[in-house]
C-alpha cells in the first residue's frame, strides 16, 4: 500500500498511470512528507488525454449552453458534498488555515464561481451575438475547442487547474478541459477529480469532459500547449514557467491565457498621511501579511513621501511587521524565492528595515520583512527594484515629491492593481489626478483608499492588465462572463439561411440588432 501509487483521470476513468517517476506532497507546517505517491505522466498518456479531449469536442459541436450549466452546478454540489474531505486535504498539503480561509471563503468562492459560470452558459451571455440584418452578418462566440489548465500553489480551491475560473470559464464556453494539477496540493486536486466525474455521469456528459494529470515534464508541458488539437491554454503561477510555456503555444499560434507576476503598487499621499497615519499602517499590515502574503494581489510595493511624515510611516510599519505573527509558507520553493527576491533588492541598494532572515514561523517560514529605498535610487535601476518577493515582505519608495512619484509610476511594469490613497478632504486630489494618470495604463485595477488583496468575483472585475502581470491587457482570470471569452473563437455567418442559425443568432424581431444594456443583450430596432 505504501508503494501505491494514485491513478490519473483519463477518458473517464481512474487509470494507472505508466509513468515511472513520482512526487510527493509535503505539509509546510510539519515539514513532513505526506502519503500518496503521486505520478509525473509520460507523453504518451498525455497524448491519449489530448486525443479523448478532440474526440469530445467534436462531439459537444452545436451543444446548448444549458448542457454544460447543468454539469457545472452538480459539480459545486459534489464538492460541497466533499467539503471536509477537501478543507482536510488542503489544509495539511498548503498550511492554509481551515478557518476563515479554506471553510469560510475559498470553498464558497470556488462553487460561486462554478454557479455563476453555469448561468452565464444557460443564458448564453458570454457568446456577446451581435445581428446586422443589413449586411446580413451575424456573429457570436463558440467553442474554442480543448483548453489545458494549469493551477497555481495559493489556491488550492479557486485556482485549482479542475474547479478554479480557469476551469469554469472554459468548460461554460462548451471545451472540455485537461488540468494540470499543482505539485504541492495533489490529494487535494484528486478528490476534486472524483467530484467532477461523479458530476459527469450525474449529467450524461462525455466521459472525457474532465481529464486530470498531476504532474509533466517541462518538455511535454511545452509540447501539450503547443499540439495542433488544443485549443488554447490557461495558467497561473511563476513567470519564467508561464512564458517557456506561452512561447511554446505562441509559436504554435495557440492561445495562452498567463497570469504572471505582480507587485501592486500601492501610492499614499501626503494628505493621507497626514490623516490617518495609524490607521493606514494597521491597513497595510494586515493586507500584506493576509496569507503570510502568498497572493497575486500581495501590496508589494508603496511609494510614500519622504520627510518626516513618510519616516515615521516607516517606521510604523515595521513595528507591526515585528510583532505580528509570522505565517507558514507554502511549499520550500516558495520561501526560496521569497529570499532570493528580497536578497535582488538588498544588493540592488536597498535598506532592510526590518526581517530578512528564514524562520520565526511554524514550519516552512521566513520573516516577516520590510525594505526601503529612496525615490532617485528606485529610478535609477526600476527594473530591479520592481523584483517580485511572493511573500511576506514589502519594499517603501521613499519619494521627494509628486512629481517624483508621477516618474515612478510611469516606469512601473504592468501590473494586476494599483491604489492611491489621498485626503478624504479633497486636499490631494491634484495631486491625485498627477499621479493616476501614469498608474492608470499600468494596472489592470485601479483602487482608491482600499488595499488591493481580495478578487472580488463579478461582472465588473478585472482579474488581468499588462505584462507581466499577465500575458495580454485585455482579458481578465476572474468575472463572469468576460472570463468565458478567452475560451472562445469568433464565429462569422454571412448570408446563412435563417433555419441554420445557431438559435442565439435567429431573428426573434425582423429588422432588429443585439445591443448590450446594463449587462444583458437586448433585441433593439436599428
Amino acid at each position: 500500500m505504501a508503494n501505491f501509487i494514485q491513478p490519473i483521470l483519463l477518458n473517464g476513468h481512474w487509470t494507472s498511470s505508466i509513468g515511472t517517476s513520482v512526487f510527493h506532497a509535503v505539509n509546510p507546517i510539519t515539514e513532513e512528507q505526506l502519503p500518496g505517491n503521486f505520478p509525473v505522466s509520460p507523453w504518451e498518456e498525455i497524448e491519449t488525454a489530448i486525443n479523448a479531449a478532440a474526440k469530445v469536442s467534436r462531439q459537444m459541436r452545436g451543444w446548448p449552453g444549458s448542457r454544460f450549466a447543468d454539469f457545472l452546478e452538480c459539480y459545486a454540489k459534489e464538492i460541497e458534498a466533499r467539503a471536509e474531505l477537501l478543507i482536510e486535504a488542503a489544509h495539511a498539503e498548503t498550511g492554509l488555515p481551515v478557518s476563515p480561509r479554506l471553510k469560510d471563503g475559498e470553498l464558497p468562492r470556488t462553487t460561486n464561481q462554478l454557479r455563476q459560470a453555469a448561468k452565464a452558459a444557460r443564458a448564453d451571455t458570454w457568446r456577446a451575438p451581435v445581428i446586422d440584418p443589413i449586411a446580413g452578418i451575424r456573429a457570436m462566440l463558440g467553442p474554442i475547442g480543448p483548453v489545458v489548465v494549469f493551477g497555481p500553489n495559493n489556491f488550492p480551491f479557486a485556482f485549482n487547474g479542475i474547479s478554479g475560473g480557469d476551469f469554469a470559464a472554459a468548460i461554460a464556453a462548451g471545451n472540455p478541459v485537461i488540468a494540470k494539477g499543482h505539485p504541492c496540493h495533489p490529494e487535494t486536486t484528486r478528490i476534486f477529480g472524483d467530484a467532477a466525474l461523479t458530476a459527469i455521469r450525474e449529467t450524461g456528459m462525455p466521459e472525457a469532459l474532465v481529464q486530470l494529470i498531476y504532474r509533466t515534464s517541462h518538455a511535454d508541458g511545452a509540447k501539450l500547449v503547443s499540439d495542433h488539437r488544443i485549443g488554447a491554454s490557461g495558467y497561473t503561477g511563476a513567470r519564467h514557467t508561464g512564458l517557456k510555456l506561452k512561447a511554446a503555444a505562441d509559436a504554435a499560434g495557440k492561445p495562452m491565457y498567463l497570469e504572471l507576476s505582480s507587485i501592486n503598487p500601492v501610492f499614499i499621499m501626503s494628505g493621507a498621511l497626514n490623516e490617518r497615519a495609524a490607521g493606514l499602517a494597521d491597513e497595510f499590515t494586515g493586507s500584506c501579511l493576509m496569507g503570510t502574503g502568498q497572493f497575486c494581489t500581495n501590496p508589494g510595493l508603496v511609494v510614500v513621501p519622504s520627510g518626516e511624515a513618510g519616516t515615521a510611516f516607516v517606521t510604523a510599519v515595521g513595528e507591526r511587521f515585528a510583532k505580528a505573527p509570522v505565517g507558514t509558507m507554502l511549499a520550500e520553493g516558495v520561501r526560496t524565492s521569497f529570499s532570493a527576491g528580497i536578497q535582488t533588492l538588498i544588493d540592488a541598494g536597498a535598506t532592510l528595515v526590518t526581517g530578512g532572515l528564514p524562520g520565526g514561523g511554524k514550519g516552512i517560514s521566513f520573516q516577516n520583512t520590510l525594505l526601503t529605498v529612496h525615490g532617485r535610487q528606485f529610478l535609477v535601476n526600476p527594473q530591479v527594484f520592481q523584483t517580485e518577493a511572493f511573500g511576506n515582505g514589502s519594499l517603501f519608495v521613499l519619494a521627494d515629491s509628486v512629481a517624483q512619484m508621477a516618474e515612478i509610476a510611469e516606469s512601473l511594469e504592468g501590473n494586476l492593481t494599483g491604489a492611491i490613497y489621498s485626503s478624504t478632504t479633497g486636499s490631494d486630489d491634484a495631486d491625485y489626478a498627477t499621479i493616476e494618470k501614469p498608474l492608470r495604463t499600468k494596472v489592470g485595477r485601479l483602487l482608491n483608499d482600499k488595499m488591493p488583496t481580495g478578487v472580488a468575483v463579478s461582472a465588473a472585475m478585472n482579474h488581468g492588465g499588462p505584462f507581466p502581470a499577465t500575458g495580454h491587457p485585455g482579458f481578465t482570470a476572474v468575472g463572469i462572463p468576460a472570463a468565458i471569452s478567452r475560451f472562445g473563437m469568433l464565429q462569422s455567418y454571412d448570408a446563412v439561411r435563417p433555419q441554420r442559425l445557431p438559435p442565439v443568432l435567429q431573428d426573434k424581431n425582423p429588422g432588429g440588432v443585439w445591443r448590450r444594456i446594463d449587462g444583458e443583450w437586448t433585441l433593439k430596432d436599428l
